[in-house]
């Protein structure tokens, strides 16, 4: 029960690490993966392309195919709806921080 209680709670976290990277620069899936991973988010494909599809489906991201190496690569990048939802979630989550610091 903790477990899945932890990864809804973990799955807006990711969503905002998304759009933050994704307003940086595209991201495609296995280079968010990577990412994720380094902050301690270990989730797989089968969790992660559901996520990029639901965001793009909500317009939050957009989605570009591109030739990479002769195979298509879909590379994703926020939105001005998602950079306004980011905005929003940052201003929360550091309100929230200075809460539950400590």
């Amino acid at each position: 029960m903790e477990e899945k209680t932890l990864r809804k709670l973990f799955l807006g976290f990711i969503q905002i690490h998304i759009l933050h990277h994704a307003l940086e620069h595209p991201i495609y899936g296995v280079w968010m993966l990577e990412e994720l991973r380094e902050h301690g988010y270990n989730i797989s494909t089968g969790t992660l392309y559901p996520i990029l599809h639901s965001m793009e489906a909500d317009g939050l991201l957009t989605k570009a195919n591109k030739n990479v190496e002769g195979k298509i690569r879909k590379y994703y990048t926020a939105t001005e709806k998602g950079q306004i939802v980011l905005s929003e979630a940052r201003a929360k989550a550091y309100e929230l921080f200075k809460e539950i610091k400590e």
